[in-house]
């Protein structure tokens, strides 16, 4: 029993993997596909992978097929590429000959089919509770504020002046909006009776989660370890879910600034080696965390997309965009360029973040 339950931990890894980088490329892909066909631009192939053909179907003028090199996919759009020979009947359901706005609308389904992927899968999750931490302290730090004010471990913190308290991000909140160093009112529960307790937060330093150091308020407690699910309607859920999407945009946005601007470390970047490690630990876990993971890495893919780097979706809108100004196309030799500086960028952070993957794993 101990031998099979170690041979299915190995095999989640790897099967986590291709479940989740297969689902978000047939979302992103899909995404393209569906806008291209509604706005009138043939299709004639839908590829999971890159690659030698592997298997496939054929279903109209469109070929669905599966490929050898799972790390990506592509739609094929009726002259989407230079020198496409197109038949003169495909001619009005040419890419090429579509004004830019569809272009533009065909390019960038794909990413926003992610982020509205994302959403789904939130929506989700929240569907069965929003998980969250209760204002119950942990530990109190020594010579502290709290530590002070008489404040122990084990006291649950119900209102802070007045107000009614019930996670420990509200709790958390309350605080830091404390800037001026004001004295604040807890009631705490301990023992079965309510105590009121006078605390005045001081500015301290700490890490955000970049790594850069900030001053906040505090008063020197340490969240306990226990967790509620707060219930959602599926109205709360989804609006919870879009609120959810907006911040990971955010974050991945603010990672990306910080990457360039040196404050975070190349190392810290990652590729298909620990997505797996992830994905293997997060399915391990049960549906829930593996499916908010999935629904993570959507808003990731989503984003970087949009990165306006030739090669890329955001590099494809950036030529439409410059096309549009210019009220004509960059010439053939200035996309070839761009399209090689892309490509070199791509293969540089390729490179890179199968580095980082493997010195973790010899590191461990």
């Amino acid at each position: 029993m101990d031998l099979l339950s170690s041979a299915s931990q190995y095999l989640m890894t790897p099967a986590a993997f291709v479940a989740v980088l297969g689902i978000l490329i047939f979302v992103h892909e899909f995404g393209h596909f569906i806008v291209a066909r509604r706005l009138g631009v043939g299709v004639t192939k839908f590829s999971l992978g890159f690659g030698p053909k592997l298997f496939g179907i054929k279903r109209g003028e469109t070929e669905y097929l599966v490929s050898a090199i799972p790390l990506g996919g592509y739609v094929k759009l009726v002259g989407d590429s230079e020198g496409d020979k197109v038949p003169e009947e495909l001619q009005g359901r040419s890419f090429s000959n579509k004004p830019i706005r569809v272009k533009m609308a065909i390019v960038a389904a794909g990413p926003l089919a992610n982020l509205l992927f994302a959403v789904l899968v939130f929506w989700v999750v929240f569907l069965g509770g929003v998980p969250a931490l209760t204002p119950k302290i942990g530990s109190v730090v020594p010579d502290s504020p709290a530590a002070r004010a008489g404040l122990a471990d084990g006291d649950v913190v119900v209102r802070i002046d007045g107000e009614n308290v019930a996670t420990w991000e509200e709790l958390a909140s309350r605080i830091r909006k404390e800037s001026s160093g004001n004295e604040l009112s807890l009631t705490v529960r301990r023992e079965g009776r309510e105590l009121v307790v006078k605390v005045s937060p001081e500015i301290r330093e700490g890490k955000s989660i970049f790594g850069e150091t900030v001053s906040e308020p505090r008063i020197g407690i340490v969240a306990g370890q226990e967790i509620i699910r707060r219930k959602l309607g599926p109205a709360q859920a989804f609006v919870r879910a879009g609120a959810e999407t907006g911040k990971l945009v955010e974050l991945t946005v603010m990672t990306v600034v910080k990457l360039l601007s040196r404050v975070l470390p190349s190392e810290t970047l990652g590729g298909p080696i620990l997505i797996a490690q992830l994905a293997g630990d997060q399915a391990r876990q049960g549906f829930s965390p593996f499916i908010y993971f999935l629904g993570l890495l959507s808003v990731n893919l989503g984003v970087l997309n949009l990165l306006p780097i030739p090669i890329l979706d955001g590099g494809h809108i950036l030529f439409f965009s410059i096309e549009a100004l210019l009220r004509k196309p960059l010439s053939a030799e200035a996309r070839a360029v761009a399209q090689q500086v892309g490509l070199a960028l791509i293969l540089m952070l390729t490179a890179l973040v199968f580095y980082n993957d493997i010195a973790r794993l010899v590191a461990r």
